[in-house]
């Protein structure tokens, strides 16, 4: 198959690629999305995001979208409740509708960034299986269906496992310690009622003993449950996923003793499912490479305890594009300056990520919770 040319690829459809690809169009400049998934409404697109202003929103108003963007907030998103094992209520946080940080649903801003590109910028059911450079800053970049495309400008939007992250970087994500077991109890106020008492209107931490459960408030009114353990990188392999019951058991059995409308929230789910959290190396970056450059989780890969993952991802991908529309025909001073840039950006916030998984799942998580919502900013994890 002969290899198409593109002048600038982004390798992943991500929220971080497509807001590259988004700021990049309102300034002039036309960009390939490659990935891997078989089309837009291909799978649910997770949960919940509170988008921060300093780095999430501006990323939004630099592509053109932020008017649409105040359209698809979740209104109540930003209550707060902090709960111990015994059901235990100690922080209750209503939502003003002032704050800073408000909630959206992932998959409803992803769908946002899609619909504002013209057709055809994405290209879907192209996984990227690896790329290797040409000379004079130009790459090669293959794909599992056979495909391959060449390109002036490569960008690695690709994640947590990126395949464009070996052109730059031998760093590999490392298993932080902690494990997730999703879960979706549907409809909540009608088939779940004590679980969606419980949760709130918002985002919802309960923490003890190293454990936990964070859950948000959907827009469809369903609850999205992450119940977090310190545990053995090995830990979910032990698990049987394809049997929901067995699986329900096997992550209650660590919350024994806990509040039965907290135990419900897994106990009662129509959904389970696995997660490991993995994070790059605190301060990861990599020597200037003509041609290449990374954004998002595959530049700097954190766990999810500073709120930070999908922010960064969509300034990044601002960021990247606003270099490369001040230096037009010099690809290589943009992308020194993006980088410059990146590399204390991105550090800061896993320095913050790392910080936060050793508070919240320390012997004291609780209490340190309780105190930073209480004397603190009232900012969600």
């Amino acid at each position: 198959m002969s290899n198409e040319h593109h002048p600038v690829a982004i390798i992943g459809g991500g929220l971080g690629g497509l807001t590259a690809a988004r700021v990049l169009h309102v300034n002039g400049i036309e960009a390939a999305v490659f990935d891997l998934e078989a089309g837009p409404q291909a799978r649910t697109q997770g949960g919940m995001l509170d988008i921060h202003e300093e780095n999430g929103q501006r990323a939004i108003r630099a592509a053109g979208l932020y008017d649409e963007f105040r359209k698809i907030i979740h209104e109540g998103g930003q209550a707060m409740r902090v709960v111990a094992p015994d059901g235990t209520v100690h922080v209750a946080l209503e939502d003003e509708g002032d704050g800073g940080r408000p909630e959206v649903d992932r998959g409803d801003l992803r769908e946002l960034l899609l619909d504002s590109l013209p057709d055809g910028t994405v290209r879907w059911r192209r996984k990227a299986t690896g790329a290797r450079p040409l000379g004079d800053g130009r790459h090669e970049v293959a794909f599992a269906d056979g495909s391959a495309i060449t390109t002036d400008l490569l960008v690695g939007a690709d994640g947590a496992w990126s395949r464009i992250r070996p052109l730059l970087s031998d760093a590999e994500p490392a298993y932080t310690g902690i494990s997730f077991v999703e879960t979706d109890l549907h409809e909540a106020d009608a088939r779940h009622p004590r679980g969606a008492a419980l949760v709130g209107g918002g985002f919802f931490i309960c923490l003890g003993d190293r454990r936990g459960f964070l859950a948000h408030r959907e827009t469809d009114g369903s609850l999205h449950v992450y119940t977090a353990l310190k545990a053995d990188e090995g830990w979910l392999d032990t698990i049987d996923f394809t049997d929901r019951a067995a699986a329900k058991a096997a992550v209650l059995a660590h919350f024994e003793g806990w509040d039965e409308d907290l135990r419900g929230l897994v106990a009662h789910a129509e959904t389970i499912a696995p997660r490991r959290i993995h994070a790059l190396p605190v301060g990861h970056r990599w020597e200037r490479t003509p041609g290449v450059t990374l954004l998002g989780d595959a530049a700097h890969l954190m766990s999810p305890f500073a709120g930070e993952g999908a922010n960064l991802a969509m300034y990044d991908g601002a960021e990247l594009a606003l270099a490369l529309a001040a230096h037009p025909g010099d690809t290589e001073a943009a992308l020194t300056a993006y980088e410059e840039a990146l590399f204390p950006r991105g550090e800061a916030s896993a320095v913050e990520s790392a910080a936060g998984l050793d508070t919240m799942f320390g012997e004291d998580g609780l209490e340190q919770m309780v105190g930073f919502f209480t004397s603190g900013p009232t900012a969600t994890v």
